[in-house]
């Protein structure tokens, strides 16, 4: 009833765990067994390993929860060397997030992903690119499509470009990346915010602005999801805020195939099947047998 298909790949349900939120699964598979999802998205991961960023890295805020992790990972090959044979002993479909600072980043990165058994690369174009002085690569659209489309040449796995709401243009962007050869798109990533801690009279994170995720985003996140649902035919993620069936439920009537629920976790780890269940319950109410039947409906 639940299943959904991305580029020939079926997933049993339209719940994916978001990159950032869940590790690589080994934490969270002991809260619930973790196959029960449609699919997991890796920790963000580089071709080198990141320790992160130094000082604070989570600040909580109304509905919502900043970070500034700074991408710590083991690396695309530490990643393949430790953490991979356990995800693949799982029934769920395999995301690998990948971001990097430089082109060369994403194409060695992806060659090495490409020699695995992982289902899809979900291509992170919200990294700073430093031969440009910082500024995303998911900003503005020409870096965007010389990451997108250098990656696309290096491997056969279907990529999912997962998408800044920072884009000066969110559905030119989302063309953008289907030109140069996305198969699906994934958004939003976190919102470029700032707190300040008033009694020290300065910014709570060392790196001044961080991520803004949660519940908080949710609207503007549904938004962009049906605006670029209009603009493109290839398959969509819908991230953003998501807690609950009915948040899910709007992000596949306004254009996506399925969801990604990334802060709710850690609210309550096993989150996920709740909204699975909510589902299954919603179609069995208003009597739908394929989500097909709800999606893109507005």
């Amino acid at each position: 009833m639940t299943k959904v298909e991305i580029c020939g790949v079926e997933f049993k349900n339209p719940v994916i765990a978001a990159s950032g939120t869940f590790g690589f699964g080994l934490e969270m598979d002991k809260f619930f067994p973790i196959d029960k999802l449609g699919g997991i998205s890796s920790k963000g991961l580089t071709l080198e390993m990141r320790e992160g960023n130094k000082g604070r890295r989570i600040h909580e805020t109304a509905a919502g929860i900043m970070n500034s992790i700074g991408l710590q990972n083991p690396g695309v090959q530490g990643f393949i060397n430790n953490e991979l044979a356990y995800l693949e002993e799982k029934d769920t479909v395999i995301l690998a997030n990948l971001g990097g600072g430089r082109i060369e980043d994403y194409v060695i990165g992806a060659q090495l992903l490409d020699k695995t058994g992982i289902d899809f690369i979900e291509l992170n174009i919200s990294c700073p690119n430093v031969k440009k002085g910082g500024m995303a690569f998911g900003i503005k659209c020409d870096p965007a499509y010389e990451v997108v489309k250098a990656t696309r040449e290096v491997t056969s796995k279907p990529i999912i470009v997962k998408l800044s709401p920072n884009a000066e243009n969110i559905q030119e962007m989302a063309v953008t990346c289907v030109k140069a050869g996305a198969d699906g798109l994934s958004l939003v990533n976190t919102f470029n915010a700032l707190a300040i801690d008033i009694y020290k009279r300065k910014p709570i994170f060392d790196n001044i602005t961080a991520g803004l995720s949660g519940p908080c985003i949710k609207p503007i996140a549904l938004r962009m999801v049906y605006e670029v649902s209009k603009v493109v035919d290839v398959p969509i993620i819908g991230i953003g805020g998501i807690t609950c069936a009915e948040d899910a439920l709007e992000f596949i009537m306004a254009g996506a195939t399925a969801i990604q629920v990334g802060s709710a976790n850690f609210i309550k780890p096993d989150i996920s099947l709740d909204i699975i269940k909510g589902i299954e319950d919603f179609m069995k109410r208003k009597g739908i047998k394929s989500l097909e039947e709800i999606r893109g409906i507005i």
